[in-house]
């Protein structure tokens, strides 16, 4: 019969659990974190736990906080096992639990509560997960998006935000009113330049309130950029009926991970923080490179994947991994096209990272969807795929199989005309017309600038898009990737 988790419980787990082994009423919190999700429970107050483990920073337990109404019911579920969280890591060697206890409170889902724990001198870092979406940003600019109406909403009424930026901002205005030094404000979301982004909602938020306030905030706030991982699926009754019959918790909100984390952070934290370097953070003075390394390895490679597992009928991630033809693909174009472009980051060995990210694909525990990989093109390919081509471009070096991942991406949409598939795209419309004109005209496609920028108007990349297109249509998929690796060698 498996045990409900709580403190009273730990010792009482089954021993192939592993528990908090330090002394949870002795943890103090130094951290306050929006977006208590699976990947925040996955990652950093995972690294956390392991970090208590080692008998350090017991100053720096978290808060857990959130805004939205589904907040509320994460709230009242961790409240019920005293806001311990079991991790099961999906090793296909072997799966793992272990409980975290970093959490040691979770504020109540309410504005001036927050605000409240804000305020906290304790509080040296406010952390985020408020996904990729929630920074408010502009499509158009790529800044700070003033003119949208929750943000316009919150400027209109300071003293009762709504948006997780006004309620930081009053938070800061709070302690710049008493005097204490502000909180560090830390962004885990897995977006580019993070730290940039999350400065420009707060300040572009305070600006509209009071511009010298927005001044003292951006003279003296840290906003570290920091580059995140871990495949953290969602949890539900195949997640929790798992956690109860193999490892014997009844755990109402436990979180499934792959075995497999990286967090590299700017090391700028001016009111301290906990000595993570010790259980593997990576704190290096610029993220950049190893953000354009893991948009161009590892998420590039899953768009590279995407489509022609896809057209070959593969279901799963780690089914396309499986077709010897995926995988030599994956693994060719990014070492002929991509490795050679991207720049160079001292100690780390691209080829390694390239192999344990084909690793990570290949886990069949993950359960991970190729219909979930060809979601949102229109907005992925321009992040993860065309900077590439565009630098390879300049560089004179080879695009033959970055021309031909567009040109898998256009047979997609194409195919995606009969009803065989659907494209889940906010441009599907526009897609599925410019890839059916392609047919005839190749430049139709990248004729949508809006995505392709100028690429279309590069002639040696038109014509590497055209050839691989007509070979799609001529050959099929199969054949076209397997020609492609062995011209490679």
């Amino acid at each position: 019969m498996a045990v409900t988790l709580s403190n009273d419980t730990l010792k009482a787990l089954p021993g192939g659990v592993a528990v908090p082994e330090y002394d949870r009423a002795g943890l103090t919190p130094g951290i306050l974190h929006i977006g208590v999700g699976n990947f925040h429970r996955a990652h950093m107050a995972w690294y956390l736990d392991r970090l208590f483990a080692q008998g350090e920073g017991h100053d720096w337990a978290i808060v857990g906080a959130g805004i939205k109404p589904f907040d509320a019911a994460r709230r009242d579920a961790l409240a019920a096992q005293d806001w311990l969280t079991t991790v099961v890591e999906l090793d296909p060697a072997a799966l793992t639990a272990r409980v975290t206890g970093a959490m040691v409170d979770f504020c109540e889902i309410d504005g001036a509560a927050l605000v409240a724990r804000l305020t906290d001198p304790a509080i040296r870092i406010v952390s985020l997960t408020v996904t990729e979406g929630g920074y408010f940003v502009d499509a158009e600019t790529g800044g700070f998006d003033k003119s949208n109406i929750e943000i316009a909403a919150d400027a209109a009424d300071p003293d009762s935000p709504k948006t997780v930026f006004g309620l930081l901002v009053k938070g800061l205005k709070a302690r710049h009113d008493a005097g204490l030094p502000p909180f560090t404000v830390m962004s885990c979301d897995n977006l580019p330049e993070n730290g940039h982004v999350a400065k420009a909602a707060v300040v572009g938020m305070a600006e509209l309130i009071d511009p010298a306030l927005a001044g003292w905030i951006s003279a003296n706030v840290a906003f570290p950029c920091g580059m995140v991982d871990c495949i953290t699926p969602a949890t539900g009754p195949r997640e929790i009926a798992l956690v109860k019959e193999r490892f014997g918790v009844d755990d109402k909100a436990p979180v499934v991970c792959e075995p497999f984390r990286q967090w590299v952070l700017e090391d700028t934290f001016p009111q301290g923080r906990p000595a993570l370097e010790k259980v593997g953070v990576e704190f290096v003075p610029d993220v950049a490179p190893y953000e354009t390394m893991k948009l161009r390895i590892l998420n590039a490679g899953h768009a590279a994947i995407a489509y022609p597992s896809a057209l070959l009928g593969h279901h799963f991630v780690h089914e396309g991994m499986q077709d010897p033809d995926v995988a030599a693909w994956l693994k060719a174009l990014m070492r002929a096209e991509v490795i050679p472009v991207l720049p160079e980051i001292g100690g780390v060995d691209f080829d390694a990272y390239l192999e344990k990210s084909a690793e990570r694909f290949a886990n069949p525990e993950i359960g991970d969807t190729i219909a979930r990989l060809c979601l949102d093109g229109s907005n992925r390919q321009p992040k993860f795929v065309l900077p590439t081509a565009r630098e390879a471009l300049e560089a004179g070096s080879a695009i033959q199989g970055l021309a031909l991942e567009v040109a898998l991406w256009c047979r997609y949409c194409i195919e995606t005309t009969t009803g065989r598939i659907t494209l889940e795209d906010e441009r599907a419309e526009a897609l599925q017309a410019a890839a059916l004109r392609a047919q005839t005209d190749p430049s139709a496609f990248l004729g949508l600038t809006d995505i392709f920028g100028r690429l279309g108007e590069v002639p040696r990349f038109v014509e590497a898009f055209a050839a691989g297109l007509a070979d799609l249509d001529e050959k099929g998929v199969r054949p076209v990737l397997q020609e492609y690796v062995a011209a490679q060698g």
